[in-house]
């Protein structure tokens, strides 16, 4: 009896391994995210991060050298996505525009 149920669970962790870690083979399904999307998404981490590290600060945790330089790095990178993402909604919208013009 112990025999087959050490079997059980083997075919149990075999099973969720394989469900787990098995790639899918359709991979043109998978969503393909445009730079833009990227862009937004890493805009609201940042946000999230500068959120974080006012809260940890405020609570006492951080000293203010390291809040300073944390928070202008923070900012720095969330500068650079900003205008980034206005690059790219300025090329999206003029795209748009011209085309409507040619039309």
């Amino acid at each position: 009896m112990t025999s087959a149920a050490l079997l059980a669970c083997a075919t149990l962790v075999m099973g969720s391994l394989l469900y787990v870690f098995w790639p899918d083979r359709n991979v043109e399904a998978q969503n393909a995210k445009t730079r833009l999307e990227y862009l937004r998404e890493r805009q609201e981490a940042l946000y999230d991060n500068l959120r974080d590290l006012n809260f940890e600060y405020n609570s006492g945790k951080y000293p203010e050298e390291d809040y300073a330089a944390q928070r202008a790095t923070l900012e720095n990178e969330a500068a650079e996505v900003l205008a980034e993402i206005d690059l790219l909604e300025a090329g999206i919208l003029g795209n748009h525009s011209a085309a409507a013009q040619h039309s």
